[in-house]
């Protein structure tokens, strides 16, 4: 009697065991069905590191007075627009501000302290966001005018990316109060 009821609850134990194992292998069956199905995209993701190669490529440029060579990554028909509601449209516009800006307005125009972020969107949330590749900026500006103020400031910018990877809209968050009050001549 003592061995059939050790016998018994050996046979036990192992049924238990086996039992214990046989959850495990269908849940790793069924996450390996799950990851070969398609399923739908994420509402945002991650983007290529690349457009933070070109984000940095264009502060340097801008920085170095390169209008031409920054104006190089952005669509014919880009619009810049800034917090305030003003805006350029066209690259031939925005090229122009710039070029007036870097010889009738500034002296000098430089970048530190940069984060990028760049980030695909699949499904807009809502308003005017738009689905493809946006690279989202922070840095800190260091400006000297022509009138030799000196102004230091931090800006936030986001750029969208047609599918020919050229920048078709710029989104500039900035206080222009101070910048203007650096323009104003005596």
């Amino acid at each position: 009697m003592r061995q059939m009821l050790l016998y018994a609850l050996c046979i036990m134990l192992l049924s238990c065991g086996n039992n214990a194992t046989e959850p495990a292998k269908s849940a790793a069956s069924d996450s390996s069905v799950n990851s070969a199905a398609p399923s739908k995209p994420r509402p945002t993701e991650f983007a290529d590191e690349k457009y933070k190669e070109i984000g940095k490529k264009g502060l340097a440029q801008l920085s170095g007075g390169d209008i031409d060579g920054w104006m190089g990554s952005f669509a014919d028909n880009a619009v810049y627009s800034w917090s305030s509601g003003d805006s350029l449209v066209g690259k031939e516009a925005i090229a122009k501000y710039w070029k007036e800006r870097r010889t009738k307005v500034l002296d000098s125009l430089g970048f530190s302290l940069d984060i990028w972020l760049p980030i695909k969107v699949n499904q807009p949330q809502q308003g005017p966001d738009m689905p493809g590749v946006w690279l989202l900026g922070w840095y800190q500006v260091h400006a000297n005018y022509k009138g030799g103020k000196k102004l230091v400031f931090w800006v936030h910018t986001d750029q969208h990316f047609n599918d020919k990877d050229q920048v078709d809209r710029v989104v500039q968050y900035i206080d222009r109060a101070p910048i203007e009050k650096a323009m104003a001549h005596k």
